[in-house]
């Protein structure tokens, strides 16, 4: 059996973690996508005011693969939760278990931290999707998804326009 180890990631892993994201948006279609840099990263998920963390995942000591979270809080439940960002498992590794070794240590964190609820997103086409059907995850078919760029945002902090609706 291979060897799988899962560690939360250092500021020293910035890089590692960016090359991993990297192939993620080109799995994703979207190799373009990434602006990211390494400085990006050791500023916001390992500076004062952190806004993320991430596992790294080591097959036989070679990098695998992440999961990249943060924390969020359910109105409904009153409670907070995490939300995993990016789960991503390289190509060489996949069907090894990393995915579920990742997902298996987030859900510890979780609860530990106490935590009541995981909310992330999966592209219609990813075959992942059964994956996490069988980790017990399910599709909550009734939300779609809303959002804006950094364009978007500005235009709307200045807009003092009464809502038509």
């Amino acid at each position: 059996m291979s060897g799988i180890a899962i560690r939360f990631a250092t500021p020293d892993d910035a890089g590692l973690l960016l090359q991993l994201i990297r192939e993620l948006a080109v799995y994703e279609r979207a190799p373009s996508a990434v602006v990211a840099t390494d400085e990006d990263l050791r500023r916001f998920g390992f500076g004062p005011e952190r806004q993320f963390e991430a596992l790294l995942a080591f097959l036989d000591g070679e990098p695998a693969g992440f999961a990249l979270f943060h924390p969020r809080f359910s109105t409904w439940l009153g409670r907070p939760g995490v939300y995993l960002e990016d789960l991503y498992v390289t190509q060489t590794a996949r069907g090894k278990g990393v995915g579920r070794r990742l997902m298996t240590r987030l859900a510890a964190v979780a609860v530990e931290r106490g935590w009541e609820r995981i909310d992330f997103q999966v592209l219609d086409w990813n075959p992942a999707r059964g994956f996490y059907r069988r980790l017990g995850l399910e599709h909550l078919g009734e939300w779609l998804r809303y959002g804006g760029d950094a364009a978007a945002l500005r235009r709307l902090a200045v807009d003092d326009s009464p809502d038509p609706d």
